[in-house]
């Protein structure tokens, strides 16, 4: 029974991975059961077993985008002790991530008529809202330290750290890459560092 459930575990795992990625490289109105199947190398037919239809596998891949950011956050606090080297971990991961594919902004931007498109976004909001959670967390250790304002909410200042995130990757994403959002993030990341923190003596200020 065990052995089972690891095995429908693993196959929906490898069903919303290569629905991540056809939607990253495709397009959400592309996605379609039997192109993911051909990824996985099943018949279409071995789809519905482990989902109902094609927006239970678009919810699986929010889920999966929810956590791969969640595990950044986790990454980036075992690291370093610092929050805001933290921060800046979490930061520099968010911006591989989306150099990485390209599947979310092309499924919450998405006209696709046969996806639940509110559903999708409602989703999408609760994956996000999580997310500031635990980087306003981080940002609460910084204000417990010292090392960040305590004049401003810990959710704002986690805003304004995606809000570097967010543009840039819209914007990366309509350049079809073009646009260098390492860089942007890199340079961003002094400004935003000036303007949350304590320290005027902070290395990445100078």
């Amino acid at each position: 029974m065990a052995e089972a459930k690891l095995e429908t575990e693993v196959r929906r795992e490898q069903i919303a991975e290569a629905a991540m990625n056809l939607i990253a490289g495709q397009g959400l109105r592309r996605m379609s059961i039997a192109a993911v199947a051909r990824r996985v190398g099943i018949v279409p037919s071995g789809i519905y077993r482990h989902f109902k239809n094609k927006d239970e596998i678009i919810h699986a891949v929010l889920d999966r985008v929810g956590r791969r950011l969640s595990e950044n956050v986790e990454a980036a606090c075992r690291e370093c002790d610092d929050p805001l080297e933290q921060l800046k971990g979490v930061l520099m991961r968010h911006i591989r991530f989306i150099r990485e594919g390209r599947a979310v902004p092309r499924m919450v931007f998405a006209d696709d008529a046969q996806t639940d498109n509110s559903r999708l976004k409602q989703h999408a909001v609760k994956v996000f809202s999580g997310y500031i959670g635990q980087v306003a967390e981080i940002v609460g250790q910084g204000q417990s330290r010292g090392r960040i304002r305590l004049d401003i909410d810990p959710r704002t200042v986690a805003m304004m750290l995606l809000g570097i995130v967010v543009p840039a990757g819209i914007i990366w994403h309509l350049t079809d890459g073009g646009f260098d959002v390492t860089r942007h993030a890199q340079q961003s990341w002094r400004l935003f560092t000036a303007a949350v923190t304590n320290n005027a003596n902070h290395p990445d200020q100078q």
